[in-house]
């Protein structure tokens, strides 16, 4: 890959500047892509963007920015995005800095000196060019500073194309369609592709990088937005009433493995609430799926205290009610008599000391 270093001034960077939302954003006289489609959304936020203004006025350096050239005098910004837009927003009005007496000022109420000195200020930038592949390599290395990538920023690093700029409308964008459809149910930040990566997971079944690397020649991402409202349409149908706890919760497995299940959301939701009010479950959220798989493993039941294991251990000599041979305490787990799905509670009462395996063979571990 060749690499060429050069200085621009930041009233050059700056001229042509528009950002048309998703349509895309240009600047450097419309000559430099400021926000490929391998980028990521901007993520600085008000005190990041004043930092930035700050150490141009001080006259200090900012790191050096990266752009590619995909044509003669034509540009994509390859690393210093956050950088990039924190100066252009600036002059753009769109937000303040604050001066020594911790006034507000913006760009037209600013001292005639200090807007020169952000005009005249010169950025360090490296053009590349090389191959896609040489490119998006690059990309992931000089990312481990600064906001540093997460997973799936760096998928989509290597994935570039149709597919993934169509996605990103639909699960990247600030209040996108997929935020709209499914916030009370995915957790994360749609600008850190949060929501995109939730996607991809449900519908790969964890394999996220197979799928896009499948489908990133697509046209569009119509595929990934039908599943994705497929997914929480059944959720909405299975469980009627809303709450909290169903937020985060692997909603895209539940429904690949149980989509095709009867259900009848009025017991459901019966169930739910007495499960709600079950004070032997510790982890409300897992209530979802214990209903959906019967397994009671994520309702994190109730365990016996140190004090109750072992007064029931004097109580029985040491001795497994089971086999009948002695244990060291250590070498005994407590077990309800009653188990909790016969109506069984963690109370004394309910507690016998079983060997480790007899009682492992009881549970069916």
């Amino acid at each position: 890959m060749k690499t060429l270093r050069k200085t621009i001034k930041v009233s050059d960077l700056f001229y042509g500047y528009k950002d048309q939302d998703w349509d895309g954003v240009v600047g450097y006289g419309g000559k430099l892509d400021i926000r490929p489609a391998y980028q990521r959304e901007f993520i600085y936020d008000i005190p990041d963007e004043q930092a930035v203004i700050a150490t141009v006025l001080k006259g200090h350096p900012l790191n050096i920015m990266y752009w590619v050239q995909i044509a003669k005098g034509e540009y994509e910004l390859l690393d210093g995005q956050q950088r990039t837009l924190s100066i252009c927003r600036f002059l753009d009005h769109q937000y303040y800095v604050f001066d020594k007496d911790q006034n507000k000022i913006y760009v037209d109420t600013m001292l005639s000196d200090d807007l020169e000195r952000i005009r005249n200020y010169e950025l360090d930038i490296c053009v590349c060019e090389g191959t896609e592949g040489e490119i998006l390599d690059w990309f992931k290395t000089i990312n481990i500073k600064g906001k540093n990538l997460n997973e799936q920023e760096a998928l989509n690093a290597t994935h570039t194309g149709k597919w993934l700029a169509d996605a990103k409308k639909y699960f990247s964008k600030p209040n996108c369609a997929a935020y709209g459809v499914g916030k009370d149910y995915v957790n994360g930040s749609v600008e850190r592709q949060d929501y995109l990566a939730t996607a991809l997971k449900w519908i790969s079944s964890g394999d996220a990088q197979g799928y896009m690397a499948q489908h990133r020649k697509d046209e569009n991402a119509k595929e990934l937005w039908e599943y994705f409202n497929d997914v929480i349409d059944w959720i909405k149908s299975v469980f009627t009433v809303y709450r909290k706890e169903m937020d985060g919760l692997n909603w895209g497995e539940f429904y690949n493995e149980h989509k095709h299940d009867k259900y009848k959301p009025v017991e459901i939701e019966k169930r739910v609430k007495d499960l709600m009010s079950d004070e032997e479950i510790q982890k409300k959220s897992g209530i979802y799926e214990y209903i959906l798989t019967g397994d009671e493993k994520p309702l994190s039941l109730r365990v016996f205290g140190q004090d109750i294991k072992r007064a029931k251990y004097e109580q029985q000599d040491g001795i497994c009610p089971k086999c009948g041979k002695h244990f060291e305490i250590e070498e005994m787990e407590a077990d309800h008599i009653k188990p909790w799905h016969e109506g069984g509670k963690t109370i004394a009462e309910n507690c016998q000391m079983l060997c480790k395996e007899d009682n492992r063979r009881k549970s069916g571990k």
